[in-house]
């Protein structure tokens, strides 16, 4: 086993997905964490789980919150 872990996701793109499935109360909540737990500008936050979405390794890995996240970004690109 690799130091990715048996999914083959580094660290950081799992902490993505957990980020991910917890819900965020207030506006501004959310990128509070984001910098704070993860140290990222939410902008390279978002940019990385738009990339994460499209990964076999993360649809393994959270199916769940990969797919309700595939449907929001497909909605999103529906409504442009």
């Amino acid at each position: 086993m690799d130091a990715e872990g048996a999914e083959g996701l580094g660290q950081r793109e799992r902490d993505i997905l957990a980020l991910e499935r917890r819900g965020f109360a207030g506006p501004g909540a959310k990128e509070r964490a984001i910098r704070e737990e993860l140290g990222l500008a939410p902008v390279r936050y978002f940019q990385l789980l738009n990339a994460l979405l499209d990964d076999p390794r993360a649809l393994a890995h959270d199916p769940v919150t990969v797919n309700r996240l595939r449907r929001v970004r497909e909605a999103r690109r529906g409504e442009r």
